[in-house]
C-alpha cells in the first residue's frame, strides 16, 4: 500500500473508530481463560516441570536432533515459520506445524482432530517416522529410564506409582506443561474492561472484522481452535489434494474439513492454511474473504483488520522459554 492510500485508511479508521464498539459486539468474544487444566490430568509443580524438561529433549527422537521444540519453538510464538516442519533425517512433513501457545484450550488437536486433547497429541510426533521416529513405546520407555534425571523427575511427578516411567505418563506431563502455555494480549485486557487498551485505530479494525463475518467461525476465547469448517464453502478451495478429517473419518462430508485455527498471535505465526502455502497475513485474509465468505476485500479493509488483529499478539511466559535448570536436555 503506497503512503497516501495508507493516510487516507488511517484517516478512515480513526472515524470509524468514532462509533463505539457496542456492548453486543464483545458477546461472541471472551478472555483468555486463566488456566487450561484438565480433570484427567491434573497438574501439579512436578509434573509441570517434567513435561517441560521433555518438551525440549531431543532425546526423544530417534537420531537425537528433534524435539518438541524443534517445530514448535516456544520462543518463537511456538511456530517455526516453515511450510511443512523438517523431522527425522530432514524428512519433511506434509501439513503445518501450528503454534502450541493456546492449543490446551482446542476443542481437539492437529488439523483434522483426530487427537482429542494435547495429552493425546503428544504422543503421536514421538513415533511418527517422519517428525522423531522413534520406533515404539517400548523403546522410548528404555531411553527415558536410561537418562539420569528423568527416574527421579517421574517418581516425584507421579507418585506412589510403582513404575512411573511409562509412555503415558511421558505424555501426561507434556501435556500439563503444555497446559501452562497461555499468552495474555491486550485484547483480553480490552474485554475485561479496559477500553483504554486498544486505540481508535484498533477498534476501528474489530469493526471492519465484525461486518466482514469472520466471527462467524473465528469467535470465543481463543477466535477459533473451537469449531470444524469446510474450506471452500463459497468458492472451491484451489488445493484440494489434502481433504482434511476426511482422512481420518472417510465420511464423504468431512471432504475439505479441517480445524479452525486461532488467530491468536497470529502476526507472528506465518505461513497460513494446513498446508502452509500463504505466505503472507494480507493473502490469508483475502482467500478467507473469497472461499469463505464471497467477499473481495479492499486492501484498506486488510489492513484495517490486520491493525486489530496484532493486539491478539500475546505475552510470552519467559520462564519457559529454554529447558528447566538443572535438567540435561537439548535446547533445539
Amino acid at each position: 500500500m503506497s503512503r497516501s492510500k495508507y493516510l487516507l485508511f488511517s484517516a478512515a479508521a480513526a472515524a470509524l473508530a468514532g462509533c463505539a464498539v457496542e456492548r453486543g459486539d464483545l458477546k461472541p468474544f471472551a478472555p483468555l481463560p486463566r488456566n487450561f487444566e484438565s480433570r484427567k490430568n491434573p497438574s501439579s509443580e512436578a509434573k509441570i516441570r517434567l513435561g517441560h524438561a521433555l518438551y525440549f529433549d531431543t532425546r526423544l527422537s530417534a537420531d537425537g536432533t528433534v524435539s518438541c521444540n524443534t517445530c514448535h519453538p516456544l520462543d518463537r510464538f511456538g511456530a517455526d515459520g516453515k511450510p511443512v516442519s523438517t523431522g527425522h533425517r530432514g524428512l519433511k512433513g506434509t501439513r503445518n506445524s501450528p503454534t502450541v501457545y493456546n492449543a490446551a484450550g482446542h476443542i481437539a488437536q492437529f488439523w483434522d482432530g483426530r487427537a482429542p486433547d494435547v495429552e493425546e497429541q503428544s504422543k503421536g510426533p514421538v513415533l511418527n517416522p517422519v517428525e522423531m521416529a522413534m520406533p515404539g513405546e517400548a523403546e522410548t520407555v528404555k531411553v527415558l529410564k536410561s537418562i539420569p534425571e528423568y527416574p527421579a523427575m517421574f517418581a516425584l511427578a507421579f507418585p506412589g506409582e510403582k513404575d512411573p516411567v511409562t509412555f503415558d505418563n511421558m505424555a501426561k506431563a507434556i501435556g500439563a506443561f503444555e497446559r501452562q502455555l497461555r499468552t495474555p494480549s491486550r485484547w483480553d485486557r480490552y474485554l475485561e474492561g479496559d477500553r483504554n487498551a486498544l486505540t481508535p485505530e484498533e477498534k476501528a479494525g474489530f469493526q471492519v472484522y465484525l461486518k466482514a463475518g469472520c466471527a462467524s467461525c473465528h469467535s470465543g476465547p481463543l477466535l477459533g481452535g473451537n469449531i470444524f469448517q469446510k474450506l471452500g464453502t463459497v468458492a472451491p478451495w484451489p488445493d484440494d489434494t489434502d481433504m482434511g478429517v476426511f482422512m481420518v473419518s472417510g465420511k464423504e462430508a468431512d471432504k475439505m474439513v479441517f480445524k479452525v485455527p486461532s488467530l491468536r498471535n497470529i502476526t507472528e505465526t506465518a505461513p497460513y492454511f494446513h498446508n502452509g502455502k500463504t505466505a503472507t497475513l494480507q493473502e490469508a485474509i483475502r482467500k478467507m474473504g473469497i472461499h469463505q465468505l464471497g467477499k473481495a476485500f479492499t486492501d484498506g479493509e486488510i489492513e484495517s483488520m490486520i491493525v486489530w488483529l496484532r493486539t491478539l499478539t500475546g505475552e510470552l511466559p519467559a520462564a519457559y522459554l529454554r529447558p528447566p535448570r538443572g535438567t540435561t536436555g537439548n535446547d533445539k
